[in-house]
């Protein structure tokens, strides 16, 4: 009997799981084990058997990849890489603006909701704290951080950025080295990574149970009743995303790329799925890897530079999120932003959402930044709590495909055929 494809059984541990956390709601328990309790093990084992295997796939994939880049081709791989994140993320934060400003979701019976938010309020106060006293500088600090002083302590604390430099200096160094003891590193490092990529599958095989339980957890504890005096909003920053992710990413993939859309989203919908269930780029990144290697054919160089990159700068659906996010509570307040505020807006998301990865409440945070620009107050956050948890999957989603999508086209870009390629011959005719 043919076995069910993996993006199937995720699909379907994503169905069930809404109806089981609908049913069940967080009160519902059996032996006086409450059901979300139960729901919130299995989520957090699967997800802590993902981000068990970051540090050393992150750090194997690079520095082998690095090894078989070679230091002279560092600097083009790069520019196209860095080329490629600024880019995606510019396009989707105008389009983020664009629907906004077109659906405008702060208007009209919403603006009732700015009187609405209260400080006194458990969940807004608890939000508040995190992001009070942040600002751009926090940015800049992220940044500072990229040059650990300890790389084993980075690595324990999840500071990717610092494990990705110093991978990155080890890896060009290891190219250019001419030591008899070379061969033997490169091989050690190639060794762990087929180890990791190994390793990565058979957590895989767990996953319908771990999104089972991340997204009945989610749907217990939230439930859809709240969102009704936000659909519009909800509706508003949907509708981008999906625009992103399913119009001008496809673009990009077609005639930038020269490959097949639609292939490359079969390849990478168990990586989608499990990035809508976790909410975490770099908890998904085993799995990100493995679809772009094994069934969108991009290279282990390639994809070992791109990705573990991308899943720490590159946000795109975050920074459309926050531009939407922003725009708003403004329309809620009642302010009107000019082309020069709304150019603010656009480049402090952009900026944003590469600097403050590494932050905790990192979208809220950048979010408090844009709205301390234009002059809003931080009480605003709090209408963004109601759906937050969702669209961060969504948008998780939107970050992680975006990543894949830069590794097949900085692929194709370098001469590799992968194997969603689009047929020139039969163009041809």
């Amino acid at each position: 009997m043919r076995k069910l494809a993996l993006h199937w059984q995720i699909a379907i541990a994503i169905t069930l799981a809404v109806l089981a956390g609908l049913l069940s709601g967080d009160t519902a328990a059996v032996g006086g084990v409450k059901l979300v309790a139960v729901y919130a093990f299995f989520g957090t084992l699967f997800l802590n058997a993902l981000k068990m295997l970051i540090v050393p796939l992150v750090s194997a994939s690079i520095i082998s990849g690095m090894a078989g880049i070679g230091g002279h081709n560092l600097e083009r791989l790069g520019g196209k890489t860095l080329l490629f994140y600024a880019s995606s993320s510019l396009i989707a934060i105008l389009i983020g603006l664009t629907v906004v400003n077109i659906i405008a979701p702060g208007t009209g019976d919403t603006q009732a909701l700015a009187a609405s938010l209260s400080s006194d309020d458990p969940a807004l106060s608890d939000t508040l704290a995190k992001v009070e006293g942040r600002s751009a500088a926090d940015v800049v600090q992220v940044f500072e951080r990229m040059i650990p002083t300890n790389v084993i302590a980075a690595a324990a604390e999840g500071q990717m950025l610092g494990l990705i430099f110093f991978s990155l200096l080890y890896g060009f160094f290891l190219a250019r080295s001419e030591s008899a003891h070379a061969e033997v590193q490169i091989n050690f490092w190639q060794g762990l990574m087929d180890i990791m990529t190994a390793m990565t599958m058979w957590v895989m095989k767990f996953a319908p149970i771990g999104v089972f339980g991340l997204v009945a957890k989610t749907v217990a504890t939230t439930g859809f009743d709240a969102f009704t005096p936000m659909l519009k909003f909800f509706f508003a920053a949907s509708l981008a995303l999906l625009l992103h992710a399913f119009v001008a990413m496809p673009l990009i993939l077609r005639y930038l790329g020269r490959v097949q859309p639609k292939k490359h989203f079969q390849a990478m919908a168990p990586a989608m799925l499990t990035a809508f269930s976790t909410a975490s780029s770099s908890a998904t990144l085993p799995l990100t890897m493995e679809c772009v290697q094994d069934k969108s054919g991009v290279s282990k160089r390639t994809s070992g530079f791109v990705l573990p990159l991308g899943a720490t700068v590159n946000m795109d659906g975050t920074a459309l999120y926050e531009c939407v996010a922003a725009m708003f509570i403004a329309q809620v307040y009642g302010l009107e932003l000019s082309f020069a505020q709304q150019f603010t807006v656009v480049m402090i998301a952009l900026l944003t959402s590469i600097g403050v990865a590494g932050i905790p409440a990192a979208s809220l945070v950048a979010i408090s930044v844009i709205l301390g620009a234009i002059g809003l107050p931080l009480e605003g956050i709090g209408l963004l709590l109601v759906t937050d948890r969702i669209l961060d999957m969504m948008r998780t989603a939107v970050n992680v495909f975006s990543d894949s999508c830069a590794a097949v086209v900085i692929a194709r870009s370098e001469g590799e055929q992968t194997l969603i390629a689009i047929d020139e011959r039969k163009l041809v005719k």
